[in-house]
């Protein structure tokens, strides 16, 4: 495991536009979609930061991870175990299914990689 600088800084960068969605936008497209687009992608450069895994690997992994939290909040996983008045946990695994989520999650995904493949020639 090495650290790669480039990774480090693209996951920064996301993690702050991350941050300024949360705190001062209040919208129904681009808060809930393009949030979650940018969620799957902040996974994904973090690892890669990290782990020397093929891109594609990552890229799976990441869209796994993200539908097993769709399928928990379709499931109700939190009002299941009367934890929904927690709000951390609510911040973490979400609160509310949505198909578009998982449409968000794909593009995010195959943007990250895209990204990955022009910017650093993977």
């Amino acid at each position: 495991m090495t650290w790669k600088h480039k990774y480090g800084i693209i996951t920064l960068l996301i993690l702050l536009l991350e941050i300024i969605i949360a705190l001062y936008v209040h919208d129904n497209f681009i808060r809930p979609f393009f949030g979650d687009f940018l969620a799957v992608m902040l996974i994904y450069f973090f690892l890669r930061t990290f782990l020397n895994s093929k891109p594609n690997s990552i890229a799976l992994s990441v869209f796994i991870f993200a539908l097993c939290l769709e399928i928990l909040q379709y499931v109700q996983i939190l009002k299941l175990f009367s934890l929904e008045d927690y709000t951390i946990l609510k911040i973490v695994l979400g609160s509310t299914f949505d198909w578009m989520d998982i449409l968000a999650y794909i593009l995010g995904t195959l943007c990250a990689l895209i990204i990955d493949q022009k910017l650093f020639k993977v």
